[in-house]
């Protein structure tokens, strides 16, 4: 039999359902499950049979911000029918930031918004009841084929191993950083000049968080082909349980050192690196972006 496969929306601007629908396999992925209610896709019951609370599933997608009282669906508290499920289901996964950390709603009322299992990075007290069953992909929104790997793991019965916060590894044991195409110029400590430019790192002047970011964007491109480095935006750190931050286009420095080291580097290591970085010239970057002097 073909596990069933629930898609329940809380608080959400729809991003992570839109992403998967852009999958170049969509159909051939779904056809391995039985659909039991999706947003958007046409399937055999509507919300209002959802929320009763009266059907199987095997495992339950949640995409939005979750909030204890207050929001509905099918004039039924959305928090009601969502642990209805969560209970039932062998598997859940959070897709999206808003339903793995709370996100973009949780930064508009952190007091009553969170995650699922997550508030920011500190679990939830529905966090021991679920965290046995629970898959975190975080991203706003996720990339498509971050949801279909987890989703034919799990058709196949394999392990995901997960780290902390129950995100895959295979897909967030990296940094954005890993990959980039611009990774010479952060060495070298060369900045862009402004977005969208081919030349010069995002990080010191732009604000990129792909240093301190959770991810395989620069693995996995956005229709096989893009992400926002290559393009020249910088990373908003996404994945991350601090999103969504302030002054996202600007890097916090002290001294002109930045305040946050790179993930895994040492203050004293990045410190050396980049003094001696500053005291080479390299004439092929000279007159197309500029130098930044720490």
């Amino acid at each position: 039999m073909k596990p069933k496969l629930l898609w329940l929306q809380s608080i959400t601007c729809n991003g992570n359902t839109h992403s998967f629908l852009n999958h170049p396999n969509l159909f051939s992925i779904l056809s391995r499950f039985e659909l039991i209610y999706h947003p958007v896709l046409e399937t055999a019951f509507d919300i209002e049979v959802v929320a009763t609370g009266e059907l199987e599933c095997d495992i339950l997608i949640l995409e939005g911000s979750f909030r204890e009282e207050g929001f509905t669906r099918g004039r039924v508290e959305v928090s009601h029918f969502i642990e209805t499920y969560a209970k039932k289901a062998k598997h859940i996964i959070s897709a999206g930031t808003c339903a793995t950390f709370g996100g973009i709603f949780k930064a508009y009322d952190p007091e009553h918004i969170s995650g699922f299992c997550f508030d920011g990075e500190e679990p939830t007290g529905r966090y021991e009841t679920y965290a046995s069953k629970l898959i975190s992909l975080p991203g706003c929104p996720i990339h498509p084929k971050w949801l279909s790997y987890v989703l034919m793991m799990m058709v196949k019965g394999k392990h995901i191993p997960i780290d902390e916060l129950h995100r895959p590894q295979e897909l967030y044991g990296i940094t954005v950083h890993t990959g980039c195409a611009r990774n010479e110029y952060f060495e070298w400590k060369v900045d862009t000049k402004g977005f969208g430019l081919k030349e010069g790192c995002l990080f010191y002047q732009q604000g990129c968080q792909g240093p301190f970011t959770r991810g395989s964007c620069n693995k996995i491109l956005w229709n096989d082909t893009s992400s926002k480095t290559i393009v020249g935006t910088p990373c908003f750190g996404c994945t991350e349980p601090s999103f969504p931050k302030t002054a996202l286009f600007s890097t916090k420095t002290n001294m002109g050192i930045p305040a946050t080291m790179p993930l895994g580097v040492p203050r004293r290591a990045y410190l050396t690196a980049t003094g001696i970085a500053k005291s080479f010239r390299i004439k092929r970057f000279e007159e197309r972006i500029i130098t930044y002097d720490s």
